[in-house]
């Protein structure tokens, strides 16, 4: 028993000891065939020398050709079992997306309650031999003129795609056909890299699997043309109110170039639009007559745009809804992920931030006003056109006038830039002083300024540069004009916006800087590019704001110098689950003293200065009228509590588009602009 005990504890010890049996040999295979390889001295041979030897200086750390070979080989072929790895395993969807399954989507109000549905997504399948054979070759010379030659997908394109999915940048672009139908049909229209790979692998087995044909006509029957339409044949119905079959090259053309994005592409959304799709139609045909599907001698014939139809307004969209339905659309195409044929889609529930009782107030107030004109006696009274808008200090559109009703006015006037903002435009100057000063000879020293600083407030005084006085392209010096053609004599600058009196506000201006005026103005809330040029008249409104950039930019004074971007759209989901869309954070515009000089005067406005009728709004109101160049607009913009509005009117030429005077508006005989403005704030203010 003894022995054995021994026996078995001498097993537990290792087997190297003198005496004892040897334990088999129980190295793997691939390590005994690596063991073999380094006894050999091959290993010592490949093995790579890094820093290199016999090398000097930084050429010790340039690998040689071979380890840059190898290197690469191994890139390759990792690359190559990963891509096999994903092709093995990567099948083509049973199903395609479910169209059948397109849902409305629900806009509601702040208050939770439901203001208006949009939709369904209208879509119509067609086989490909009733769509005209020019009109296919218009949408493959625009986007894959090779298509039915590839193998389905774009080696280059996909390697541009995943460079800028890598570096961040823009991932449009560089897929076949057959690519975007797998996207349209079988995938997302998220832009990551998974989603691209397995975009091409799908795409070259289906393009195993099916004819060019059939894969031409899937693409066309799920593609995105705006409008809420998919598919070609809904297409030419939403834009040309004709069968696909009854469609001509050029029309095809057009039709081929919202394939790159109909936001960008709808003549109906804007001159821009306009001008993008006139120049892609004609780079469309003329790529045609390139590839030989279009004769020069047709080309010849297409010369003239074919002009779409103007888009018909849909039905549950009447008075103001469909402003708001439009204001809150735009908002999310612009600050969510979500796509415009996504979102064409359905199923989005978008939570604004619209309180109908003060859409209800506003229209009610701007109706009132639009019983008192009378165009079908008065040339004068028509054309009108009144723009208003509502912004909370936290940057929440609470309320639009954007015209009469949106089914027979589709253009939103609570959105324009095309009317100066004439003396309502002081504050900015006013602002921009007290920020930075004045500069009155060239190299000196910028002096502050305060409410009391005193300025000549004359008619007719001439404005002065550093270097002297202003003089105009023919030759005059410029002077300013006062309303009235009343002198004010020596005025603070806090009276002279209280009282609105031009010449003060005009050498203001000049002696900031027009450009730092510019730049107060930009941050208070204006958009740039509706600043005017900086001329002297700058400083008194050649600026054309919308409605809700000047509402926007007043609430900043409201807000004690706090500014926060106006949104439309307080929360997005779909079918219940929430989307991520941004919601601007508050950001300081201007000095809490600056903006409080400002909230001064514009308070001194209205208990004592030009605006005292705006009194009846209420306690706390503040407020400036304003009145454009030519007396062709007419402006009033202020606020109560928390709550900034301003109301814009002006009269358009329908044909010319061009403003027109507003002298005796409502056979009222106003010296400057008009009564109207003032009296649509004070009646909605004062209930809101």
């Amino acid at each position: 028993m003894v022995a054995e005990q021994g026996s078995a504890h001498g097993r537990n010890h290792s087997t190297g000891s003198r005496g004892r049996r040897a334990r088999p040999r129980t190295d793997p295979p691939a390590l005994r065939r690596l063991k073999r390889f380094a006894s050999l001295g091959l290993w010592k041979r490949l093995k790579p020398a890094y820093p290199r030897p016999g090398k000097k200086g930084f050429r010790r750390w340039v690998p040689s050709w071979r380890q840059t070979l190898g290197l690469l080989g191994s890139f390759a072929g990792t690359a190559i079992t990963l891509f096999g790895i994903l092709y093995a395993t990567t099948d083509i969807p049973d199903d395609l997306n479910a169209f059948a399954t397109q849902q409305d989507n629900v806009y509601y109000w702040a208050d939770g309650t439901e203001m208006a549905r949009t939709g369904p997504v209208d879509r119509q399948d067609t086989a490909l031999e009733k769509i005209p054979e020019k009109v296919r070759w218009a949408a493959l010379a625009a986007e894959n003129e090779t298509f039915y030659s590839d193998d389905g997908v774009s080696v280059s394109g996909m390697t541009r795609a995943a460079t800028r999915m890598l570096t961040g940048g823009d991932t449009q672009g560089g897929s076949t056909i057959t690519q975007q139908y797998v996207k349209n049909a079988y995938l997302n229209q998220r832009q990551t890299l998974t989603r691209k790979l397995t975009e091409m692998i799908i795409a070259i087995k289906l393009d195993d699997k099916l004819s060019k044909n059939d894969i031409l006509q899937g693409y066309l029957n799920t593609s995105w043309y705006g409008r809420g339409s998919y598919g070609i044949q809904r297409a030419a119905h939403a834009y040309y109110g004709k069968d696909v079959s009854q469609l001509n090259p050029s029309e095809g053309a057009f039709l081929a170039s919202l394939l790159k994005g109909a936001a960008l592409y709808d003549p109906a959304m804007g001159p821009k639009n306009h001008e993008r799709a006139v120049e892609r139609w004609k780079w469309i045909l003329d790529r045609m007559v390139a590839i030989g599907k279009l004769s020069p001698a047709e080309r010849a014939g297409y010369t003239t745009f074919p002009e779409p139809r103007t888009p018909p307004k849909p039905k549950g969209l009447t008075g103001q809804v469909g402003y708001l339905v439009d204001t809150a659309r735009a908002y999310v195409s612009a600050h969510s992920d979500v796509s415009d044929a996504e979102f064409d889609l359905g199923g989005y529930q978008i939570r604004t931030t619209f309180e109908k009782p003060k859409v209800e107030a506003l229209d009610k107030a701007v109706a009132a006003v639009r019983e008192k004109l009378d165009p079908a006696n008065r040339e004068i009274d028509r054309d009108v056109r009144i723009g208003a808008a509502s912004v909370t200090t936290d940057g929440r559109i609470v309320a639009l006038q954007g015209g009469p009703d949106y089914l027979k006015q589709g253009f939103n006037d609570a959105n324009s830039t095309v009317v100066p903002a004439g003396t309502a435009f002081a504050p900015f100057v006013y602002a921009s002083a007290l920020t930075n000063g004045i500069q009155r000879e060239r190299g000196a020293t910028r002096t502050p300024v305060t409410p009391a600083t005193v300025y000549d407030g004359n008619d007719k005084i001439a404005v002065r540069t550093p270097e002297g006085p202003y003089w105009d392209r023919s030759g005059k010096i410029v002077k300013a004009r006062n309303d009235d053609g009343k002198s004010w004599g020596k005025i603070s600058l806090k009276e002279a916006v209280a009282q609105s009196v031009n010449s003060p506000i005009m050498q203001l201006g000049m002696d900031v800087g027009l450009d730092r005026v510019s730049r107060t103005a930009v941050q208070a809330g204006l958009l740039p590019e509706s600043l005017g040029p900086q001329v002297p008249a700058f400083s008194l409104g050649t600026t054309r704001p919308s409605a809700i950039r000047m509402a926007s930019a007043y609430a900043t004074f409201a807000g004690k110098g706090m500014h926060t971007e106006p949104y439309s759209v307080s929360a997005l989901s779909r079918n219940g689950d929430p989307v991520p869309v941004e919601k601007p954070a508050a950001q300081r515009a201007l000095t809490a003293g600056a903006a409080g000089a400002v909230d001064d005067a514009l308070h001194e406005s209205v208990q004592r200065g030009s605006a005292v009728a705006a009194k009846a709004a209420g306690p706390g109101a503040a407020g400036k009228s304003g009145t454009g160049p030519d007396n062709k607009s007419a402006w009033f913009a202020g606020y109560r509590g928390t709550v900034a509005t301003a109301v814009s009117l002006s009269r358009i030429d329908p044909k010319s588009q061009e403003l027109l005077p507003l002298d005796g508006l409502g056979g009222v005989k106003a010296a400057q602009g008009s009564p109207y403005p003032l009296q649509i704030w004070t009646a909605y203010m004062g209930t809101s």
